[in-house]
């Protein structure tokens, strides 16, 4: 028989975990903290109290809305993960991650955090991938039934480790879409195609600035084999352009401004004849 697994969370994501899980064939128990949510998922157990739920199975999933309600699902379940392994796929901070941890240790129980690279709907497909961290041991026993739902990845002991990519991975993403949000705002105060503009140039641009992202993390960690192609000085002045233009034509430059500013900032300190690499370092000393 399949491990069974208990998912506490019936939001959209908790929903489309137990039924990858249930359609898998893992005898499946779920339980939310709003009775009767999901109504339309079939085949699994429904359990009246979370300790009811953690008990029924040795692998539990945890995907709620925020780190304080996993705090207070798990509270009145705590004695019963001793020998279980708690698996805490929702979103939050390292610092979430490695208090939950201590926590599921004390209790007795293997922790791993995940962070979910994929929407609901990817779930259970190909697509999707999920970053684990913290205990190895876990992972390596339980990485067969994790991969029903998504791609298992391990990126570390440290139980903070998968919520540090998945936010990083998330900031990228963010960091995209806030400069295509930028580009579609701009060319929207004229009568210019947001589709056409959109897939002729503006998915092929990018596509083609990305390939330039591993040579700057290769200029991060090794330095800079030859001299800046487009450096900060000549980028920083040309900068200023895109957020006199957004004012121009009444948009808003909110989004552009503070990458202006670091351009400036790493100018004033002396990084002109350097590449965008040279920005990294400004922002970890920020903080």
């Amino acid at each position: 028989m399949k491990t069974p697994v208990t998912v506490l969370g019936l939001g959209a994501m908790g929903t489309a975990l137990a039924q990858a899980f249930v359609s898998a064939g893992h005898p499946t128990t779920v339980w939310n903290r709003t009775p009767g949510r999901a109504p339309d998922l079939t085949g699994v157990t429904r359990a009246k109290t979370v300790a009811d739920a953690v008990s029924a199975s040795s692998l539990v999933l945890v995907c709620l809305l925020d780190d304080a309600s996993v705090q207070e699902a798990l509270a009145p379940a705590a004695t019963e993960f001793a020998g279980r392994t708690l698996v805490n796929l929702t979103n939050g901070t390292p610092a979430h991650a490695r208090r939950t941890a201590d926590w599921a240790t004390q209790q007795g129980a293997d922790y791993l955090d995940g962070g979910i690279m994929a929407v609901p709907a990817m779930i259970g497909g190909p697509a999707a991938f999920v970053l684990y961290s913290g205990s190895e041991a876990a992972f390596e026993k339980h990485g067969p039934t994790l991969s029903t739902v998504a791609r298992p990845q391990f990126v570390g002991a440290d139980p903070g480790l998968a919520a540090l990519h998945d936010l990083a991975l998330l900031s990228g993403m963010y960091g995209m879409f806030s400069g295509a949000i930028q580009a579609l705002a701009l060319t929207s105060s004229e009568k210019v195609s947001p589709t056409a503009f959109t897939e002729q140039l503006l998915v092929p641009w990018l596509t083609a600035m990305m390939a330039g992202i591993p040579a700057l993390a290769r200029e991060l960690e090794y330095g800079a084999d030859d001299a800046a192609g487009s450096n900060l000085a000549m980028q920083s002045a040309g900068f200023v352009n895109l957020l006199d233009a957004s004012r121009d034509q009444g948009v808003d430059p909110a989004l552009l401004v503070p990458m202006g500013e670091l351009l400036a900032r790493a100018v004033r300190e002396g990084h002109g004849d350097e590449d965008i690499a040279a920005v990294v370092p400004l922002l970890r000393t920020a903080g």
